[in-house]
């Protein structure tokens, strides 16, 4: 079924909240005319912020009660991979900022709809390209090739009043140096390979089924295998991406 720009957004915010609800609206506050705050989208409370001078108390403390509807570790390992698209995937050399910037280009069938929804530690948009009445863009009316580059020169705009932070990475969570054309475990000193986020007591696997062959590959089997496994392991969007 269609989907709309804000429910992708307010989807992706869930994963750039590491896993928080995050309600969506239009309005930030409301004022009377005598500056009063009588409408208050934000139901956090921040503990101490009323304070008015210092007295060596405890720093302000916003509580965060916002629902916890998705594993945070999850949530971070989905950051992860998809920090991977812009870095080496679908959408590389199209953002250039100095923050961290995860996102996924989209493109429906018959590139009738380019998309792209990207999100920093602190921001989340989308960009959708289309008609009213769904028909082709054209060759090439990807979501990398149309929606990235405009992301691109929006994100960087608005990089430019964002502070410098990074993306929690929940604790606990392990890191595993992989190779990026199969997945697989990398060996010390192996090129081509990339570091991906595992849940304590998982990681990545030593071998492989392959469709057309027989019992499991090990990651030099399959690299020698026909030159259609080859192209689809090592093809597409940069290996895993």
């Amino acid at each position: 079924g269609e989907t709309t720009v804000m429910r992708m957004v307010s989807a992706y915010s869930v994963i750039a909240n590491g896993g928080k609800q995050i309600k969506p609206t239009l309005i930030d506050r409301i004022q009377d005319r005598y500056g009063k705050t009588i409408f208050r989208h934000e139901e956090r409370a921040c503990e101490g912020c009323n304070a008015t001078s210092w007295q060596n108390q405890d720093e302000p403390v916003i509580v965060d009660n916002r629902e916890q509807v998705l594993d945070p570790m999850t949530a971070y390992q989905t950051t992860s991979m998809l920090e991977g698209v812009v870095q080496r995937g679908t959408a590389a050399g199209k953002i250039k900022v100095d923050l961290p910037v995860a996102g996924k280009t989209g493109t429906t069938n018959d590139e009738k709809d380019a998309w792209f929804v990207g999100y920093t530690p602190d921001m989340v948009a989308g960009l959708y390209i289309g008609f009213d009445s769904p028909a082709p863009l054209g060759r090439g009316g990807t979501g990398g090739s149309l929606s990235a580059p405009i992301f691109g020169e929006f994100i960087a705009d608005a990089a430019k009043h964002l502070q410098p932070s990074k993306f929690i990475v929940p604790a606990g969570m392990n890191f595993v140096a992989v190779n990026r054309k199969t997945g697989m475990a990398a060996a010390e000193g192996e090129p081509d390979t990339i570091m991906e986020a595992f849940k304590p007591g998982t990681g990545p696997a030593d071998s492989f089924s392959v469709i057309g062959a027989e019992g499991y590959m090990s990651q030099e089997d399959i690299l020698k295998t026909s030159p259609q496994a080859q192209q689809a392991i090592t093809g597409g969007g940069g290996g895993l991406y």
